[in-house]
Protein backbone atom coordinates (compact mmCIF):
# COMPACT_ATOMS: atom_id res chain seq x y z
CA UNK A 1 0.00 0.00 0.00
CA UNK A 2 1.42 3.36 -1.05
CA UNK A 3 0.39 6.58 0.65
CA UNK A 4 0.40 10.17 -0.53
CA UNK A 5 0.94 13.32 1.50
CA UNK A 6 -2.80 13.77 2.19
CA UNK A 7 -2.94 10.29 3.72
CA UNK A 8 -0.32 11.03 6.38
CA UNK A 9 -1.03 13.02 9.54
CA UNK A 10 1.81 14.84 11.26
CA UNK A 11 2.04 14.46 15.03
CA UNK A 12 4.41 15.60 17.78
CA UNK A 13 3.72 12.38 19.75
CA UNK A 14 6.98 10.39 19.89
CA UNK A 15 4.96 7.28 20.71
CA UNK A 16 4.01 7.18 17.02
CA UNK A 17 7.65 6.93 15.91
CA UNK A 18 8.46 4.50 18.70
CA UNK A 19 5.54 2.24 17.75
CA UNK A 20 6.55 2.18 14.07
CA UNK A 21 10.12 1.26 14.93
CA UNK A 22 9.21 -1.31 17.59
CA UNK A 23 6.77 -3.03 15.21
CA UNK A 24 9.26 -3.11 12.33
CA UNK A 25 10.69 -6.55 11.52
CA UNK A 26 14.41 -6.03 10.82
CA UNK A 27 15.75 -8.17 7.97
CA UNK A 28 19.18 -8.68 9.58
CA UNK A 29 20.76 -8.84 13.01
CA UNK A 30 22.65 -5.61 12.22
CA UNK A 31 19.37 -3.85 11.44
CA UNK A 32 17.85 -5.23 14.65
CA UNK A 33 20.73 -3.74 16.63
CA UNK A 34 20.29 -0.42 14.85
CA UNK A 35 16.56 -0.44 15.60
CA UNK A 36 17.22 -1.21 19.25
CA UNK A 37 19.78 1.61 19.41
CA UNK A 38 17.25 4.08 17.99
CA UNK A 39 14.54 2.89 20.37
CA UNK A 40 16.92 3.30 23.32
CA UNK A 41 17.71 6.83 22.13
CA UNK A 42 14.00 7.68 21.96
CA UNK A 43 13.56 6.30 25.49
CA UNK A 44 16.49 8.41 26.71
CA UNK A 45 15.05 11.56 25.09
CA UNK A 46 11.27 11.13 25.40
CA UNK A 47 10.47 14.81 24.90
CA UNK A 48 12.79 15.87 22.11
CA UNK A 49 14.35 12.94 20.21
CA UNK A 50 12.62 14.26 17.09
CA UNK A 51 13.82 17.86 17.46
CA UNK A 52 17.09 19.49 16.41
CA UNK A 53 17.36 20.94 19.91
CA UNK A 54 18.26 17.44 21.13
CA UNK A 55 22.00 18.11 20.87
CA UNK A 56 23.37 14.54 21.19
CA UNK A 57 21.35 13.67 18.09
CA UNK A 58 17.87 13.44 16.68
CA UNK A 59 15.56 11.33 14.58
CA UNK A 60 15.60 11.91 10.85
CA UNK A 61 13.71 10.27 8.00
CA UNK A 62 14.75 9.78 4.42
CA UNK A 63 13.61 8.33 1.14
CA UNK A 64 15.09 6.62 -1.84
CA UNK A 65 12.92 8.01 -4.63
CA UNK A 66 12.37 5.53 -7.46
CA UNK A 67 11.21 6.43 -10.95
CA UNK A 68 7.85 5.10 -12.16
CA UNK A 69 9.50 2.14 -13.92
CA UNK A 70 11.65 1.31 -10.87
CA UNK A 71 14.79 1.43 -13.00
CA UNK A 72 16.46 4.48 -11.46
CA UNK A 73 16.70 6.22 -8.10
CA UNK A 74 17.06 9.93 -7.45
CA UNK A 75 19.99 11.13 -5.35
CA UNK A 76 21.11 14.56 -4.25
CA UNK A 77 24.66 15.82 -4.15
CA UNK A 78 24.36 17.24 -0.66
CA UNK A 79 25.60 20.81 -0.33
CA UNK A 80 26.92 20.50 3.24
CA UNK A 81 28.19 16.91 3.23
CA UNK A 82 29.65 16.89 -0.28
CA UNK A 83 28.48 13.46 -1.43
CA UNK A 84 25.58 11.71 -3.14
CA UNK A 85 22.80 10.80 -0.70
CA UNK A 86 19.15 9.85 -0.63
CA UNK A 87 16.67 12.64 0.03
CA UNK A 88 15.57 13.32 3.59
CA UNK A 89 16.08 15.33 6.68
CA UNK A 90 15.08 16.45 10.14
CA UNK A 91 11.76 15.60 11.74
CA UNK A 92 11.45 19.09 13.23
CA UNK A 93 9.01 17.84 15.83
CA UNK A 94 6.99 15.51 13.59
CA UNK A 95 6.99 11.95 14.91
CA UNK A 96 5.26 10.48 11.84
CA UNK A 97 8.46 9.28 10.18
CA UNK A 98 6.79 8.32 6.89
CA UNK A 99 5.25 11.80 6.68
CA UNK A 100 8.67 13.36 7.31
CA UNK A 101 10.36 11.23 4.63
CA UNK A 102 7.67 12.05 2.08
CA UNK A 103 7.70 15.77 2.94
CA UNK A 104 11.49 15.93 2.65
CA UNK A 105 11.49 13.99 -0.62
CA UNK A 106 8.92 16.36 -2.14
CA UNK A 107 10.73 19.49 -0.89
CA UNK A 108 14.17 18.36 -2.01
CA UNK A 109 13.14 16.86 -5.36
CA UNK A 110 10.50 19.36 -6.44
CA UNK A 111 8.40 16.40 -7.63
CA UNK A 112 4.67 16.55 -6.94
CA UNK A 113 2.45 13.55 -6.27
CA UNK A 114 5.07 11.25 -4.75
CA UNK A 115 3.82 8.09 -3.01
CA UNK A 116 5.52 6.32 -0.09
CA UNK A 117 5.64 2.73 1.10
CA UNK A 118 4.92 3.51 4.80
CA UNK A 119 6.93 0.58 6.17
CA UNK A 120 10.63 1.36 6.68
CA UNK A 121 13.13 -0.54 4.54
CA UNK A 122 16.30 0.40 6.40
CA UNK A 123 17.62 2.14 9.50
CA UNK A 124 20.92 3.91 9.88
CA UNK A 125 22.71 5.78 12.66
CA UNK A 126 25.51 8.07 11.54
CA UNK A 127 27.55 10.91 12.93
CA UNK A 128 27.19 14.39 11.50
CA UNK A 129 30.40 16.40 11.82
CA UNK A 130 30.49 19.62 13.81
CA UNK A 131 29.92 22.81 11.83
CA UNK A 132 29.74 26.45 12.79
CA UNK A 133 27.13 26.77 15.53
CA UNK A 134 26.37 23.03 15.55
CA UNK A 135 28.18 20.35 17.54
CA UNK A 136 28.92 16.89 16.24
CA UNK A 137 25.74 14.84 16.66
CA UNK A 138 23.94 11.67 15.59
CA UNK A 139 21.28 11.30 12.92
CA UNK A 140 19.10 8.31 13.70
CA UNK A 141 17.56 7.75 10.29
CA UNK A 142 14.50 5.75 9.26
CA UNK A 143 14.45 5.10 5.52
CA UNK A 144 11.59 4.47 3.13
CA UNK A 145 11.00 3.83 -0.56
CA UNK A 146 9.16 6.62 -2.37
CA UNK A 147 7.73 6.37 -5.87
CA UNK A 148 7.68 9.14 -8.46
CA UNK A 149 4.83 9.39 -10.96
CA UNK A 150 5.44 8.80 -14.69
CA UNK A 151 7.16 11.75 -16.34
CA UNK A 152 8.37 13.22 -13.06
CA UNK A 153 10.77 16.15 -13.42
CA UNK A 154 13.11 16.92 -10.54
CA UNK A 155 14.10 20.40 -9.43
CA UNK A 156 16.97 20.87 -6.99
CA UNK A 157 16.39 22.71 -3.73
CA UNK A 158 18.87 24.94 -1.92
CA UNK A 159 20.14 21.90 0.02
CA UNK A 160 21.42 20.27 -3.16
CA UNK A 161 24.17 21.13 -5.54
CA UNK A 162 22.64 18.69 -7.98
CA UNK A 163 19.91 16.05 -8.34
CA UNK A 164 20.40 13.07 -10.63
CA UNK A 165 18.72 9.77 -11.46
CA UNK A 166 21.00 6.73 -11.20
CA UNK A 167 20.62 3.13 -12.27
CA UNK A 168 21.85 0.45 -9.92
CA UNK A 169 25.02 0.00 -11.99
CA UNK A 170 25.73 3.74 -12.02
CA UNK A 171 25.25 3.96 -8.26
CA UNK A 172 27.99 1.38 -7.68
CA UNK A 173 30.64 3.90 -8.74
CA UNK A 174 29.34 6.93 -6.83
CA UNK A 175 31.10 8.88 -4.13
CA UNK A 176 28.70 7.92 -1.36
CA UNK A 177 28.57 5.71 1.70
CA UNK A 178 27.70 2.08 2.29
CA UNK A 179 24.25 2.90 3.63
CA UNK A 180 23.22 4.44 0.27
CA UNK A 181 24.54 1.38 -1.55
CA UNK A 182 22.52 -0.75 0.88
CA UNK A 183 19.38 1.25 0.01
CA UNK A 184 19.97 0.58 -3.69
CA UNK A 185 20.33 -3.16 -3.01
CA UNK A 186 17.10 -3.16 -1.00
CA UNK A 187 15.20 -1.22 -3.68
CA UNK A 188 16.25 -3.58 -6.46
CA UNK A 189 15.64 -6.71 -4.39
CA UNK A 190 12.08 -5.52 -3.88
CA UNK A 191 11.54 -4.75 -7.55
CA UNK A 192 12.83 -8.04 -8.93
Amino acid sequence: MRLRAGDLVSTPDLAVARHLLAAWDPPTLEQERTRDRILAFVDEHPQDAHRRTCLPGHLTASALVLDARRERALLTFHRKLGKWLQLGGHCDGDANLAAVALREAAEESGIADLAIDPIPVDLDVHMIPARKGEPEHLHLDTRFLVHAPPGARERASEESLELRWFTRAEAADLETDDSVRRLFRIAWQRSS
